[in-house]
């Protein structure tokens, strides 16, 4: 029974309980996971021994070797299992390949057919006495153990940056120690079998013909059984499509729309505020750029930056952090500013003071920013000696800053609620639960809810575990809620101009999350299929991330639907349309999404490509498709639809906006088709038949075909940042420089950026 003085719910209650269940088994199906991970993650000795029984290393020393690795930024360099950066080699890879050559020498050499099959034996035997948690390495592994502790001391110690990193790195032979170990924990794990099971604890990755790691038959079946749930859920989705116009997009082809020039609508103070959110995004967006081009440059030439040793005051490590965490930041701003300037349309008002608590969100916002940044720099440096997890960096590619700015940065986001909620809590009192405004608090309230899941992660935690959970913000947070997030502030947007009914809105909305959460919430597993997790999260993640590709691919057919409307409404509106370019940027996600999300990230999530490919420059190029093409591109959008209502009309700039969209928009293509993709289809092909060892080398990624290749996404680079980033920049200090001066404190309840009326009027 519908409540007095409340909207009833606009569609069918079904739909609230087809979200729920779906939500509630991807969540249920998790918890599982996460109880098999902390059940079968790799253990880690106590004590580590050679058959004389003389220590090694211990437990402890492999977690200070993972805290050594994180401190000094090295997962921004190289990888562990390999998640991490692509400069730098696999660590677990490696080692395992440099542990078997020392080991077949050691037997009698590579000309000895007995020396390779005893080193196969040492390294796929399972010597682990899990009563006694020991584990005891042969005497050929023991041997390696010990060379190659000479060698990265060696190869961290170097005084100069020929791999790109601070010279002197690391030179404490503890400490070097310690990482050694860490590096041959992780690959006595990728070798050694499970108790019972044909195949190592990381599914047998890495690729390492000298120890006969070798592709499973669990990941060959389930890339089949994912192509199959791909090409059979697009079939139905398409059947679906063409059967039935079941989101009703053409409701409003016989009516006209007058859309209100810009200047008459008035603003909030809270709203005002908005433009130095703005100026700050775009401020950091150029620095994530510049950063980015910086962290490029180290992969076509390592040793020079145009004549300069960069390495020796920014070093790789430390760039690419920024580019990361930087990328996070200013799209973060875009979204939080937007969330906050749409309020008071939905609302009809703004209470007093909302102003106020903008500005002190911003203060916090750039104190996070900068004061994470220069932590992560004097982190890796070595400057932080105590704490350095706490107002350094955590290391962790993704969770670079330390753990203090990242508790602020979770209270900060829930603040940042709390301020959505205040000015929506009036709406929402008139509303049923399962409508518009309700979806759009609890979506911005599941922002900071699982980005703080992130916590979970900790530097002095199993790998394993903090790798699961950190793939909880990498992929839940970004691919799932921020994606529910963007939905629903679009959908929002095009109710607010009056192009779209909101009851179909609210349906798009809805099966937006049950296509999303039906494969991106289990589909999370497909990060970590060699992280140590058992095979079930390899079958799990395959399978539903096949799903994932489904949405993209009916939000690309429902994006062409829209696009024709609009034309459609082009030749019946009353008066100029004034967001044509952040609608551009808009149906710029629609591609990207299906690209860079979709088919690229399809590519690499098959479990059978990913054993060969993972962590090289097919990842990158997902990375950048997907981050840029689609929360690049939309924050982008958002900033110009309230920039357009922020700056007066005679001083807006729709060339700076032509400008900026084809400059990001080809300047992106360029990075993926000139460089990013082709170069990772050569090192995909160089994975299988030379080795992923040698795929991951400098050796290979300096040699002349690759560094042409490099030295080709110059030009797009190029584009990118002095025509893409510059105008974007430009526009956001027209917003501060010339804001509108038509404030209200209150919003009149009528207030619509549109006005409908009938065509035959």
């Amino acid at each position: 029974m519908q409540v007095e003085g409340k909207q009833e719910f606009l569609i069918s209650r079904g739909w609230i309980q087809a979200v729920v269940i779906v939500v509630l088994f991807g969540f249920f199906v998790l918890g599982f996971l996460a109880y098999e991970t902390y059940s079968f993650e790799p253990p880690i000795p106590s004590g580590v021994t050679d058959a004389s029984g003389t220590v090694l290393f211990t437990g402890s020393d492999v977690i200070a070797g993972q805290n050594v690795f994180l401190r000094n930024g090295l997962m921004e360099y190289g990888s562990i299992f390999g998640h991490g950066a692509y400069l730098g080699p696999d660590f677990t890879a490696d080692y395992l390949h440099r542990a078997a050559l020392d080991a077949i020498d050691f037997y009698g050499g590579g000309t000895s057919d007995r020396a390779k099959l005893q080193t196969i034996s040492d390294f796929k035997s399972n010597a682990y006495d899990s009563t006694k948690s020991t584990l005891t390495f042969t005497l050929a592994q023991s041997h390696a153990f010990n060379d190659l502790k000479k060698y990265y001391a060696s190869y961290f110690g170097k005084a100069n940056t020929k791999y790109g990193l601070r010279p002197k790195a690391i030179t404490d032979s503890e400490q070097i120690r310690q990482l050694t170990a860490f590096f041959a924990w992780s690959a006595w794990a990728a070798s050694a079998l499970r108790p019972g099971l044909p195949y190592s604890y990381t599914n047998n990755w890495p690729p390492e013909p000298l120890v006969d790691n070798h592709a499973t038959a669990d990941a060959l079946v389930w890339s089949v059984l994912s192509l199959i749930a791909l090409l059979g859920g697009t079939g139905l989705l398409l059947a679906a499509f063409g059967r039935w116009n079941f989101l009703g997009w053409h409701g409003r082809e016989r009516q006209a729309i007058t859309f209100r020039p810009p200047d008459q609508v008035a603003l909030t103070p809270a709203q005002r505020a908005c433009a130095w959110f703005f100026f700050v995004m775009a401020i950091l967006f150029v620095l994530q750029t510049l950063v980015g081009g910086a962290t490029q440059h180290y992969r076509a030439d390592i040793s020079s930056f145009f004549g300069f040793d960069l390495a020796r005051l920014f070093p790789y490590n430390v760039a690419r952090t920024w580019h990361v965490q930087l990328a996070i930041f200013w799209v973060a701003t875009s979204y939080l500013a937007a969330g906050i300037f749409l309020v008071p349309m939905i609302a009809g008002s703004e209470p007093r003071r909302q102003s106020v608590l903008a500005y002190l969100l911003l203060g916090a916002l750039a104190v996070v920013v900068f004061g994470s940044l220069a932590g992560e720099f004097a982190g890796i440096q070595g400057w932080i000696r105590e704490q350095w997890s706490w107002f350094g960096n955590q290391g962790f590619e993704y969770l670079d800053l330390g753990r203090f700015w990242q508790v602020l940065l979770t209270i900060g986001l829930f603040f940042w609620v709390l301020i959505l909620f205040r000015g929506l809590k009036g709406k929402l009192r008139t509303q049923h639960i399962g409508n518009m405004p309700w979806l759009f608090f609890f979506a911005a309230l599941s922002i900071p809810a699982f980005y703080g899941v992130g916590l979970l992660a900790r530097p002095d935690s199993h790998f394993t575990t903090a790798d699961f959970w950190r793939f909880w913000v990498v992929h839940l947070w970004v691919e799932d809620f921020l994606e529910l997030f963007t939905t629903i502030l679009v959908a929002y947007i095009f109710v607010l101009l009056g192009v779209v009914h909101e009851r179909v809105a609210l349906t798009m909305v809805y099966l937006d999350m049950i296509l999303y959460s039906a494969g991106g919430v289990i589909g999370t597993m497909h990060h970590v299929y060699f992280s140590g997790e058992p095979s079930v999260h390899m079958a799990l993640g395959a399978f539903f991330s096949a799903a994932e590709v489904i949405p993209l691919t009916f939000l690309t057919l429902e994006a062409w639907s829209f696009l024709q409307l609009g034309a459609h409404h082009e030749d019946k509106t009353r008066t100029s349309f004034p967001h044509y370019w952040a609608v551009m940027f808009l149906a710029s996600v629609g591609f990207w999404n299906f690209l860079g999300a979709g088919v690229f990230g399809f590519l690499i999530n098959l479990p059978i490509v990913s054993y060969y490919e993972i962590g090289t420059a097919l990842t990158a190029n997902h990375g950048h498709a997907a981050m840029m093409g689609v929360y690049g591109m939309l924050a982008v959008g958002l900033a110009l639809f309230c920039l357009r209502y922020v700056i007066p009309e005679k001083y807006w700039s729709d060339r700076a906006a032509k400008i900026s969209f084809w400059s990001l928009n080809l300047g992106l293509a360029w990075m993926v088709f000139a460089t990013l993709f082709p170069l990772g289809i050569l090192q995909l092909y160089h994975s299988v038949t030379s080795g992923y060892f040698d795929a991951r080398s400098l050796k290979f990624l300096s040699n002349p075909t690759n560094t042409l290749i490099e030295w080709l996404r110059f030009p797009g680079d190029v584009v990118f940042i002095i025509g893409g980033t510059i105008p974007v920049l430009y526009l956001c200090w027209l917003g501060i420089r010339y804001r509108s001066s038509g404030v209200i404190e209150e919003e009149p309840r009528d207030v619509l950026f549109t006005e409908i009326v009938s065509a035959a009027e």
